[in-house]
């Protein structure tokens, strides 16, 4: 066996893949911002879901419905404003003149 190619293997055994989240460094007990920021979202989208389910059976009240879709919608907003602007910058970096 070439050594490039065993040198290859190993590297490529040892990659992960893009969608799995990195270690956090030790002693880091701070989130970034970003990250805090998905995980507040995933969260609020988390208690609509489960607050329309308990609604459904009956055990919400519909004020509460009304409450958490409505916080829902706004965190969905404000996810797809941010990523519009995150794609108008890019496109703008993109026109620039090199």
């Amino acid at each position: 066996m070439d050594v490039k190619t065993s040198f290859a293997a190993q590297t490529y055994a040892q990659a992960r893949p893009a969608t799995a989240p990195t270690a956090a460094p030790a002693g880091s007990g701070e989130k970034s911002a970003f990250s805090q920021a998905v995980g507040d979202f995933a969260q609020t989208l988390k208690a609509g879901e489960e607050t329309a389910k308990a609604a459904m059976v009956g055990d919400a009240d519909p004020h509460a419905l009304v409450q958490a879709l409505a916080s829902s919608q706004l965190a969905v907003e404000t996810a797809v404003t941010v990523r519009d602007r995150v794609v108008e910058a890019y496109q703008e970096i993109l026109r620039m003149p090199v």
